[in-house]
């Protein structure tokens, strides 16, 4: 009965291990779209699968039998592993690419000498920064 949830569980896992060793080396992947579109497919159908299940036995995971609830554990368990593994790097690359794109921006604009200062009617004075001329490589 489970055979098609557990199916979509370890294919998930195998991805986001891939994918999770694949960002811990360097170099760049081309085809990283792709792998979190697949993931996304997998979670999708994962959830499909599961409401299945639910809405036609929802006793379902009451009535499994020991040896049968012990292997979804151990998918589950693999699953929520390999997901905060996934997570923490991804989370840390997004880091990592915000931070870059803070420094090229900075040095941009520091080059481009987009920075003013307005002396308001009280005194005050008001520094603005100009937006910086740079553009994005899609391509990464």
């Amino acid at each position: 009965m489970t055979e098609d949830l557990l199916d979509l569980m370890r294919s998930l896992v195998i991805l986001m291990d891939e994918e999770t060793a694949r960002l811990q080396g360097p170099g760049r992947f081309p085809d990283m779209a792709e792998t979190a579109q697949a993931k996304v497919r997998l979670v999708a159908a994962l959830e499909t699968s599961n409401a299945r299940l639910t809405r036609e036995r929802p006793d379902w995971m009451e009535t499994l039998p020991d040896e049968e609830r012990e292997v979804l554990r151990e998918a589950v368990a693999a699953l929520r592993a390999a997901s905060a593994s996934n997570c923490a790097i991804l989370k840390r690359q997004i880091e990592l690419s915000n931070e870059m794109m803070a420094a090229v921006t900075h040095e941009a604009r520091r080059l481009a000498g987009t920075r003013s200062t307005t002396y308001g009617a009280g005194g005050a004075i008001h520094r603005v920064d100009g937006a910086a001329p740079i553009s994005v490589n899609t391509r990464l």
